[in-house]
C-alpha cells in the first residue's frame, strides 16, 4: 500500500511541476504532508529536509552570492568588458560567455546574468547584433559553470548530500571540475560557433517603444474649457473611468506636475499624457471637450522631459512579487513609475496591466521619475536591463566579500570543515563584516527553492524506505543490465535531461538519485559515476525557458519564442549526453 501511495505521489509530483498547475513550493509542502497523513514516513522522517544539510547550504550560499553582489564584486569585470565590446565585439562576446561560466561555479549564476545582461546588450549595440542572439549563450555559459564545481549549483550540493546519506563519501568542492570544464569548453565552442546564428533576431536595436510596441499607444490630450473631466482630480476623472485610459503625467503651462495623478485636480488646458489602445484613441478623438494633439512614438531618453526615463526591467526568478498584480503591489506610488508594457511568453499586453498577474521573466516597459531610478535597481524583485542609474554598492568591502568566498571555497575544498558549516560560517561573516546588512538576509534566499527542497527531499526518503527505488532499479536494470553499465549510465542521462526540462532541476535530482544508487548497487558496480551522470544531466536545461531559472530571466528581454530554444538547445544536448556517454566512466571508473 505504501508503494502505490509513493508511486502515485510521484507521478502527481511530476505532473504538476511539468504543468505549473500548483506553485514548486506549495506542491513540495503538500507532497511531505501527504507522506505523513498516510503514515508513509514519521512526522521526523517528512520534516527532515528542512533540517537536511543540502537545503541549509542552499541558503546560504544565497547570501553569499548576494553579499558578493551588494558590494559590486560581481560588477568588476563589466566595465572592462564594455571597453573591449566597442574595438573587439565577438573577442567580448566570447569573453562574456568565459565570465559567466567562471562565475557561476562560485556564484548563484542568476545573479551573474542578471548582472551581465546589460553589458551583453550593449556589446550587441556596439556590434549590431540582435540581442536575441546573446542572451540565450549567457544564460547556457552559466549552466556551464555551474557544474564545475559542488556548489556551483544547487543540485550537485543535493545530489552529494543524498550520497552521504547512503554511506557514500561526499564529493569534494572540485571534483567534477575537470569534466566540468571538459563539458564548458564544449558547450562554449558550440554556441560560438554555431548556436549563435541558430537563434533568429527576434529583436533588433531599435527603441523600447518599438519593442514594446507602445509607440502608437502614447497619445497626448489637451482639456478644453468644457470638457466634463475639469475640477476633478484626474485618477478619477470621467477621461479614465469612462475610457479606460491610463494616465502617465499631466502638464500645466508647460511643466510636469510633480504630483501624481491621483493627487491633481484637472484644469482647462491641462495636456494629459495617456496610454490607450487603437480603439480608446479614436474616441478620444470625437469626445467633447477632449482635443487629441498628436501620437507620441517616445524614445527611451525623452519619455515626456527631462524627469521621466524608460526603462527595461524583468520580474527576477526569485521575486517576492510572483503572482501578484501591480495594483495589489501599489506599483505607482512605491516607485513613481507607470508600466507601460508587459512581455509575457512572448505575448505583448497593453492593456488592462494593473489586473494582470506577473510571473518570473515578465519583462516590463517601465516609465519611472529619475529620482526613483535607484530604488527601482536595487528592488530586489526587479532585474533593470536598461540600467540608466547603477544602484550604489559597498565598494569598500569588496576584497573582504570577495576574500569571505575565497574562505569558504578553501575551508571546504582542504577538508577543514563540512561544505555546510562553512557556508553557514561566511553568511555569518558576510554580515558581520558588513558586506550585507541584517536585513538584507532573508530577501536574498530564494525561499521557494528552500521550501522546495525542504518538501521533496523527504519524497526521496519515501521512494527508498518503502521499497520503491528497488522495484524501479530491478526494472531499470532487467531492460538494460544485459546491455552494460554504460548503457544504463547514458539512459540514466537521457531520462535525467528530458525531464529536467519540464521540471525543477531539483526535483528532478530528488527523485533520480535515489534510483540511481540503487540501481548501481543491483548491477555491481560504483555509483559514483551515475551520481555524477544526474548531476551534470540535471544542469543541463537548454531546450525550454522553464526548466532553469536563467532561461526564464532572459525569455522576456530576449523576446524569444519556446522553439527557438528547442532549435539551439537539442543539439547542445545531444552533444553534451553524447560527451558524457563516453567521458564520465573514465573519470569515474564503474569499477575503482
Amino acid at each position: 500500500m505504501a508503494i502505490a501511495i509513493v508511486l502515485l505521489l510521484t507521478v502527481a509530483c511530476i505532473y504538476v511541476l511539468a504543468t505549473e498547475k500548483l506553485a514548486v513550493d506549495l506542491t513540495a509542502i503538500f507532497v511531505a504532508m501527504v507522506l505523513i497523513a498516510t503514515h508513509v514516513l514519521t512526522p521526523e522522517q517528512g520534516l527532515s529536509g528542512f533540517g537536511n544539510p543540502a537545503t541549509v547550504t542552499v541558503a546560504a550560499m544565497f547570501v553569499l552570492s548576494a553579499g558578493l553582489a551588494k558590494t559590486g564584486a560581481l560588477n568588476g569585470m563589466t566595465g572592462l568588458l564594455t571597453r573591449i565590446g566597442k574595438r573587439f565585439p565577438w573577442v567580448a562576446i566570447l569573453l562574456t560567455m568565459l565570465v559567466a561560466g567562471a562565475a557561476s561555479a562560485f556564484v548563484n549564476n542568476t545573479a551573474v546574468v542578471a548582472i551581465l545582461m546589460p553589458v551583453t546588450l550593449e556589446v550587441g549595440r556596439l556590434a549590431k547584433i540582435s540581442p536575441s542572439r546573446l542572451l540565450m549563450p549567457l544564460s547556457f555559459a552559466s549552466m556551464f559553470g555551474g557544474v564545475c564545481t559542488i556548489i556551483g549549483t544547487s543540485t550537485n550540493i543535493l545530489v552529494s548530500s543524498i550520497a552521504e546519506r547512503h554511506g557514500i563519501h561526499p564529493f569534494s568542492m572540485f571534483e567534477l571540475s575537470e569534466m566540468g570544464l571538459v563539458l564548458a569548453g564544449a558547450g562554449i565552442a558550440y554556441m560560438f560557433l554555431i548556436g549563435i546564428r541558430l537563434i533568429p533576431e527576434r529583436r533588433g536595436d531599435e527603441g523600447l517603444t518599438d519593442v514594446f510596441g507602445t509607440g502608437d499607444y502614447l497619445t497626448d490630450v489637451v482639456l478644453l474649457p468644457e470638457a466634463k473631466s475639469i475640477g476633478s482630480v484626474a485618477a478619477a476623472s470621467s477621461l479614465v473611468k469612462d475610457l479606460d485610459v491610463q494616465i502617465l503625467a499631466v502638464f500645466r503651462e508647460g511643466q510636469r506636475l510633480a504630483a501624481p495623478p491621483d493627487q491633481v485636480i484637472l484644469r482647462a488646458g491641462d495636456v494629459i499624457r495617456v496610454l490607450c489602445n487603437t480603439a480608446q484613441i479614436g474616441k478620444l478623438r470625437d469626445r467633447l471637450g477632449a482635443s487629441l494633439i498628436s501620437h507620441l512614438g517616445w524614445h527611451e531618453q525623452d519619455p515626456g522631459g527631462d524627469q521621466l526615463e524608460l526603462v527595461e526591467a524583468v520580474v527576477s526568478p526569485i521575486s517576492p512579487i510572483r503572482g501578484r498584480t501591480l495594483k495589489s503591489l501599489h506599483f505607482s506610488e512605491t516607485f513613481g513609475a507607470k508600466v507601460l508594457a508587459i512581455r509575457h511568453h512572448g505575448q505583448i499586453a497593453q492593456d488592462k496591466l494593473d489586473s494582470q498577474p506577473l510571473n518570473a521573466g515578465d519583462a516590463l516597459l517601465i516609465s519611472v521619475r529619475r529620482d526613483q531610478l535607484e530604488a527601482l535597481a536595487r528592488d530586489p524583485a526587479f532585474v533593470l536591463v536598461t540600467k540608466k542609474v547603477l544602484p550604489r554598492f559597498r565598494f569598500r568591502k569588496t576584497l573582504t566579500a570577495a576574500g569571505i568566498l575565497a574562505s569558504v571555497v578553501a575551508a571546504a575544498a582542504l577538508g577543514v570543515m563540512p561544505i555546510v558549516v562553512a557556508a553557514l560560517a561566511g553568511s555569518a561573516a558576510m554580515v558581520m563584516t558588513g558586506c550585507l546588512k541584517a536585513d538584507e538576509v532573508y530577501p536574498a534566499v530564494d525561499w521557494k527553492v528552500v521550501m522546495m527542497l525542504g518538501g521533496l527531499l523527504p519524497l526521496g526518503v519515501a521512494i527508498e524506505t518503502t521499497g520503491l527505488a528497488a522495484i524501479l532499479s530491478r526494472f531499470i536494470v532487467d531492460v538494460f543490465g544485459s546491455l552494460g553499465p554504460w548503457v544504463l549510465l547514458s539512459a540514466l542521462y537521457l531520462c535525467t535531461s528530458l525531464l529536467t526540462e519540464i521540471m525543477s532541476n531539483a526535483a528532478t535530482a530528488v527523485l533520480l538519485t535515489p534510483i540511481a544508487i540503487t540501481a548501481a548497487a543491483a548491477m555491481g558496480v560504483d555509483a559514483r559515476p551515475f551520481l555524477v551522470t544526474v548531476m551534470f544531466a540535471a544542469s543541463s536545461s537548454f531546450m525550454t525557458p522553464v526548466g532553469y531559472q536563467t532561461n526564464t530571466l532572459i525569455y522576456g528581454p530576449g523576446a524569444y519564442r519556446f522553439a527557438d530554444f528547442l532549435r539551439v538547445g537539442t543539439l547542445l544536448n545531444v552533444l553534451f549526453w553524447i560527451l558524457a556517454t563516453a567521458l564520465i566512466p573514465r573519470f569515474w571508473p564503474f569499477h575503482p
